[in-house]
C-alpha cells in the first residue's frame, strides 16, 4: 500500500549510552570534587579522571587483598609456631623420662657388675661336640 504523504516517519533520536559508575567510584569522584556527565562519550580530560579514579579503586582493593593474605600467612605461621612449641615441650618431657630411665638402668647394671665381681670365680666345664 502506498504511503500517504501526510504521515511522517519519526527520525530516531540517537541515544547516548549511559555512564555506569559504582558507588565507590561516585564517592571518590565526589571527594575529588569532580562531576562527570551521565552519558557517554566523555572528553579526554573526563576519561583521564575516570581512569585515575578506577586505578585508585583497584590499588585500594589490591592493598586490602595484600593485607588479608599477609594476615592469613601470619596466622598460619603463629599456628605452626604454637604446634611446634607444644611438640617441643612433649619431646623435652620424653627426653627427660628417657634420661631418668637410662640413669636407673645404669645403676642396675653397676649393681649387677658389683655382685658378679664379688663372687669367687667358679670354674666351668665346657663341652665341645
Amino acid at each position: 500500500p502506498p504511503r500517504r504523504p501526510s504521515q511522517s516517519i519519526p527520525t530516531p533520536v540517537p541515544i547516548s549510552p549511559q555512564l555506569c559508575l559504582t558507588e565507590e567510584e561516585k564517592q571518590l569522584l565526589a571527594q575529588e570534587g569532580v562531576t562527570l556527565p551521565s552519558t557517554l562519550p566523555l572528553t579526554q580530560a573526563e576519561e583521564r579522571i575516570l581512569k585515575k579514579v578506577r586505578r585508585k579503586i583497584r590499588n585500594k582493593q589490591s592493598a586490602q587483598d595484600s593485607r588479608r593474605r599477609k594476615k592469613e600467612y601470619l596466622d598460619g605461621l603463629e599456628s605452626r609456631a604454637a604446634a611446634c612449641s607444644a611438640q617441643n615441650q612433649e619431646l623435652r618431657k620424653k627426653v627427660q623420662e628417657l634420661e631418668n630411665l637410662n640413669r636407673s638402668l645404669l645403676q642396675q647394671l653397676q649393681v649387677l657388675i658389683m655382685q658378679t665381681s664379688n663372687k669367687t670365680a667358679q670354674t666351668g666345664t665346657c663341652v665341645l661336640v
